[in-house]
């Protein structure tokens, strides 16, 4: 049986899976891409060390060169060397060339500027690069003449330019990173997405399985492990219909055990208790009729066993209408159940009033759906009407084209907070000829007060 729930617990959102999976390939591929970046920035700072190096040899060369020509046609040593003549070709912004003779002494030097929109480099990023590789630095070759030294050729590249050129190379290759970091997020998360579709299929079975629908079959699908729980899914969906579908049929078998010894128990009573009752009622007539004429003061007493008889006849009367309940078959349903109900409120003789609204043509369903049906009714106003100490109760039976409802509602006295129903409260009998018709039982219990009883179960069709 289902018992509404009065709050809902809160439970902590879940991550979408596609997403999950998305931001985790998407991190290993940023640092992925931050390795490339990092990749980049050391080969370019090798690169110039390179470059600054092979200029630097490339004008120790030419100065040796010079100076071999100025002693071979016996020129002036003012006019060597001369860098104008080797640096046109290998300046470019930020490159400094100077010459040192022997002695360490600078003899010449040429220098070229930054761009003028070159563009800076953050000041972090600059301070990082200054850390990492020491732009700057100068590059020496020895200038060798017959193998003896006769000065330095030393190349330096602008720290500034050096780091400016390094950070517009890094931002264009993050930039390109960024965009293909994106893409790839979405192309992945696309591929996720068209993968886990069949998850959907996966949890419309599981709804349908949790709303007692046990024809819920799942496909087979591409993936393996999908596959697999799609066949493990029918499995186990196919072993509880047919443990349903057994049990079903037993309780169906039991309840109609219970329904013969109630009849068998309910004539037992009628013949061999009620007709003791009605010779004990006759007896006591008789001695009240003699004591009236020949003892007086026995005559309340006799007058007193004929109210206590007539009691117990009203008790066991009552008795036999709850173990062999009218022919549901000859009156029909609705009539039995009116009949139910108006005995009820001449019973509680205003106490209680009981009221009955019933929709459809219920009096064309099974026979076996109509007597469950019945003695649902019965066992549910019997209940509030003992325990409920309500002022109404209403009966409502709505014969629908899918399912047949049969509520019972009271107004009954509140409690303290949400009680459970009690075992003994004939709702384990209720629940099993639900059950064995294959529907519902739910049982609502107001803290305003009042409670609620709904039996839903599927129609069938007619009899017919």
């Amino acid at each position: 049986m289902q018992q509404a729930p009065n709050s809902t617990g809160r439970r902590a959102r879940a991550i979408d899976l596609k997403l999950r999976l998305a931001l985790r390939v998407a991190a290993l591929a940023a640092l992925c891409f931050l390795a490339v970046a990092a990749y980049a920035l050391f080969d370019s700072d090798r690169i110039a060390r390179a470059k600054a190096s092979h200029i630097a040899e490339i004008v120790a060369k030419d100065i040796a060169l010079q100076q071999v020509q100025t002693h071979w046609f016996s020129l002036s040593s003012s006019r060597t060397p001369d860098l104008q003549r080797v640096a046109a070709p290998l300046m470019e912004p930020g490159l400094c060339i100077t010459y040192r003779d022997k002695a360490g002494a600078f003899r010449q030097g040429m220098c070229s500027g930054a761009l003028a929109d070159e563009t800076a480099a953050p000041e972090s990023f600059a301070a990082l690069y200054r850390a990492i590789f020491h732009p700057g630095e100068p590059i020496s070759m020895p200038l060798l003449i017959e193998g003896e030294p006769q000065g330095t050729a030393v190349a330096t590249f602008d720290p500034a330019t050096q780091i400016s050129r390094s950070w517009r190379e890094a931002s264009r290759l993050l930039s390109i990173m960024a965009f293909a970091l994106a893409g790839l997020c979405l192309a992945v998360y696309a591929a996720l997405a068209r993968a886990l579709r069949p998850t959907h299929a996966i949890r419309a079975g599981l709804k349908q399985l949790a709303a007692n629908d046990l024809s819920a079959r799942l496909p087979s699908f591409d993936l393996a492990e999908l596959s697999a729980i799609s066949t493990v899914f029918n499995a186990l969906a196919q072993r509880l219909e047919a443990t349903l579908a057994e049990r079903n049929a037993l309780t169906r078998k039991l309840i109609a055990v219970q329904d013969e010894e109630r009849r068998h128990l309910a004539r037992e009573l009628h013949d061999e208790f009620g007709q003791s009752l009605t010779a004990i009622a006759a007896q006591a007539a008789a001695a009240a009729h003699t004591a009236e004429r020949e003892c007086p003061p026995l005559l309340e007493e006799c007058r007193s066993i004929s109210r206590t008889t007539a009691s117990m006849m009203e008790t066991l009367r009552g008795a036999l209408v709850r173990l062999r309940p009218p022919d549901v078959e000859e009156l029909g349903l609705a009539l039995s159940l009116e009949s139910l109900v108006a005995s009820w409120n001449g019973f509680e003789k205003g106490r209680t009033r009981f009221h009955i609204t019933i929709t459809g043509e219920v009096d064309d369903l099974p026979p076996s759906v109509r007597a469950n049906l019945y003695r649902i009714a019965q066992e549910a106003i019997t209940n509030a009407a003992k325990h409920a100490q309500a002022r109404s109760v209403q009966l409502r039976l709505e014969a629908g084209q899918a399912d047949i409802v049969l509520s019972v509602e009271d107004d009954g006295e509140p409690t303290c907070g949400s009680l459970p129903p009690k075992a003994g409260m004939g709702l384990l009998g209720m629940q099993e000829r639900v059950v064995s018709l294959g529907g519902t039982l739910r049982f609502e219990r107001r803290p305003a007060g009042g409670a609620r009883l709904v039996a839903t179960i599927p129609n069938l069709g007619s009899e017919h």
